[in-house]
């Protein structure tokens, strides 16, 4: 590891963060590690060291925690103005042309809020970085705002920063990856999502693990995981990056997830990298023909239509959930605890791949980072910015040959999955030219098909029909 630490410091310079076991302290304020590593960065001295009484003090003074809220309120009601790190959302009623915004983790609703004009017309572009939530800055002022004939008191918005610590430059980043080998590079990744490579037993440990961040750099990559508890799935898709949504457990709706007919909103999908749908086996998900049929259309071309309202997405959805020993096995029906909503073959077939939990191991203190790494806030930027990159997808394209009585779905799957792997592994890969195919047939391909040869198995459980058409062998172009 000590020659991998050399060359991130030397690739990465301004991008890397140490990382150790200060992380308990912080993790213990419920940071999610994309704001951790930013006040790590922030405050940490030229040897990666940081006070930790010290940080902790300023993340106290820029972050309110729940119960803090009301002496905020207060010192609002007494005239002052308020700075601190947020959640936010922002809200346009089209009729009184009024902009509102709400703070989800204190319980402010857009009835208590206000965003003046100038303040709007100003911070507009920062503002519509999405219609969910997301993380900024916020000056906030207590004033009297004219409702119609009455004055009302709000919660008003004065100033705002984006929190965007890092401006992505993809290019930088893929020049750098040409610094490491793939075991290097591995190691590398893991250290970025906060584990240390050292801590898992073999290279398929490692890169199952890593199977996860597929959704975070691939536009609508559909998975599903089962896992036994304790090996970390509601970490990564909750902490890493702030453009996903998980969900665990409770009530899904059609229109929490595609669109709100009442309230004339887009859902999930729409907003979001990935909807995670954690602990799938208690969820309830009330209208089931509803919900399947709104699935089927999003999964199969990331279109939905509710009433007259046609929309569309690019979050991947991923489906968690939790795995008895004895059920651990491909070759029998593992989706029989899943909701009545996935007791559809149709339903399934959609989704690309299947990731195979059990194959990570469970959390221990081996498997904390504790050293130099790629920071978490500047790698999960990295990772959305190549969801819209296409130079992989037109290297997999070129490389791959399908066969011919290749089924049309396993095809597409096993393509997109196989263009994920080349962005997470191999960013750097301009051109086939550029492609080592051994490296490609181990690393993205075999393991592509492997994902989409899970889902056919499955489907055969579910409907025999499907054993009639099993995944076919893909290949490289000339081999």
């Amino acid at each position: 590891m000590a020659e991998v630490v050399a060359k991130l410091k030397e690739s990465f310079d301004g991008m890397i963060v140490k990382k150790s076991s200060l992380q308990g302290v912080f993790s213990s304020l419920n940071l999610p590690a994309f704001i951790r590593d930013w006040f790590l960065k922030r405050y940490a001295d030229k040897d990666g060291s940081v006070n930790v009484n010290f940080v902790l003090e300023k993340i106290k003074d820029v972050m309110p925690r729940k119960d803090e809220w009301n002496s905020y309120l207060d010192r609002l009601l007494n005239g002052e103005r308020v700075k601190f790190l947020a959640k936010i959302i922002i809200d346009i009623d089209i009729k009184t042309e009024i902009i509102t915004f709400a703070l989800p983790d204190f319980g402010v609703s857009f009835k208590q809020t206000h965003i003046p004009k100038s303040v709007w017309d100003k911070h507009k572009k920062e503002l519509l970085v999405t219609d969910g939530e997301f993380w900024g800055i916020l000056d906030l002022e207590y004033k009297q705002i004219q409702n119609g004939k009455k004055q009302e008191g709000k919660i008003s918005l004065v100033d705002f920063k984006d929190f965007r610590p890092y401006k992505v430059d993809l290019g930088f980043f893929k020049e750098a990856r040409k610094n490491f080998e793939i075991d290097e590079w591995i190691d590398v990744l893991l250290g970025a999502i906060d584990y240390n490579a050292n801590g898992f037993k073999d290279e398929n440990q490692k890169i199952t693990m890593l199977t996860r961040l597929l959704p975070f750099v691939e536009e609508r990559l559909n998975l599903m995981e089962l896992a036994p508890k304790g090996t970390g799935k509601s970490y990564i898709f909750s902490q890493i990056s702030k453009k996903g949504w998980l969900v665990s457990g409770g009530v899904m709706t059609r229109a929490k997830m595609f669109y709100d007919m009442n309230k004339h909103q887009d859902g999930l999908v729409s907003f979001y990298d990935y909807v995670a749908l954690d602990e799938i086996s208690t969820i309830k998900f009330p209208d089931i023909d509803e919900m399947r049929g709104a699935m089927k259309g999003y999964l199969e071309a990331g279109t939905y239509n509710v009433g007259n309202k046609a929309g569309s997405g690019k979050a991947g959805v991923v489906l968690l959930g939790n795995i008895r020993e004895e059920k651990m096995d491909v070759n029998n029906n593992m989706l029989e605890e899943l909701p009545p909503l996935f007791e559809d073959s149709a339903l399934i077939d959609r989704f690309h791949g299947f990731i195979k939990g059990w194959d990570v191991p469970r959390m221990n203190e081996d498997m904390k980072v504790n050293d130099w790494a790629l920071n978490t806030e500047y790698f999960s930027e990295i990772m959305h910015a190549l969801r819209e990159d296409v130079i992989e997808k037109a290297i997999v394209d070129e490389l791959v040959e399908v066969p011919k009585d290749a089924d049309t779905r396993d095809t597409k799957a096993i393509k997109r999955i196989a263009t994920a792997y080349v962005k997470l592994f191999f960013p750097h890969w301009t051109s086939v030219d550029d492609v080592n195919k051994e490296e490609f047939k181990k690393y993205c391909l075999d393991r592509a098909v492997e994902m989409r040869k899970i889902i056919k198995t499955q489907l055969g459980i579910m409907d025999s029909e499907y054993k009639k058409h099993p995944v076919q062998e893909f290949k490289i172009k000339g081999e």
